[in-house]
């Protein structure tokens, strides 16, 4: 069996993530045709999105709580190793600050967006995506909280002066993906007759989640091959928010 890797780290060299990856590297692309000047985001997980936003930059900053990334990187992009909050920048040093599916794993999210505000200039942006929790299927413990739309702009309305709400949809392949996975997820979520899912630590489940979830993967890339492996990134699309919106994709305005 090829090396488990954590399934919160996507890799566009996994087959198996391709449905998860594709959503991802859509909010990349999306905000690479917003963003200029000097740009941080917080959060470079795998790297992919550094080749999509760096040409869009004047300057790149890219922070993780992870050790440095250590592949080549563009002359305009600069790696810090760095758990937020705090972000050790000075106060309105970046016109766009982006973060996709982070702030979810943050404990002190409050502080964590008044952070993002401050370092950001008068009418910088803020380009935020996080799952849209009525569509989790199971409790994810690595996920300190998830949110629905209200949540989130409540959030982000105490530290910004307007917010833009966006939702991440799929179209009938993709949604045919994700029955296959609620099946096969409420398949494995039957032997969990005591609902440990929701009684223990977060902490205890990470690990046993995790392998689980990878090996839930694995398993409908091997039933349905042709049909997790064709799915593409125009898939899926950015648009209004529906109850079947997969992520919450926002907008906000300092």
């Amino acid at each position: 069996m090829a090396q488990l890797h954590t399934a919160e780290r996507v890799s566009r060299n996994d087959a198996s993530d391709n449905y998860v990856f594709q959503r991802s590297i859509l909010a990349y692309h999306h905000a690479a045709g917003l963003v200029s000047g000097d740009v941080l985001e917080v959060g470079t997980g795998m790297g992919y999105g550094i080749e999509v936003i760096a040409p869009s930059a004047k300057q790149y900053t890219t922070i993780d709580k992870s050790k440095a990334y250590d592949a080549s990187l563009p002359e305009n992009v600069k790696f810090h190793q760095m758990e937020v909050p705090p972000i050790e920048f000075e106060d309105e040093s970046f016109d766009y600050v982006i973060s996709f599916q982070v702030i979810e794993h943050i404990k002190r999210d409050k502080d964590f967006i008044k952070e993002v505000s401050r370092i950001l200039r008068k009418g910088g942006k803020f380009i935020v995506s996080t799952p849209n929790a009525p569509m989790s299927l199971t409790r994810n413990p690595w996920h300190i909280r998830e949110y629905n739309a209200t949540e989130f702009r409540d959030l982000l309305s105490n530290d910004f002066s307007h917010i833009d709400t966006y939702g991440v949809n799929g179209n009938d392949k993709v949604m045919q993906y994700y029955e296959q996975n609620r099946k096969s997820v409420e398949r494995i979520m039957r032997f969990d007759v005591l609902d440990l899912q929701h009684r223990l630590p977060r902490q205890i489940l990470q690990i046993p989640y995790d392998i689980m979830n990878r090996l839930n993967r694995r398993l409908l890339l091997k039933n349905n091959n042709e049909l997790t492996c064709s799915i593409a990134m125009s898939d899926y699309s950015i648009g209004a928010i529906t109850e079947h919106s997969f992520d919450l994709y926002f907008i906000a305005t300092k």
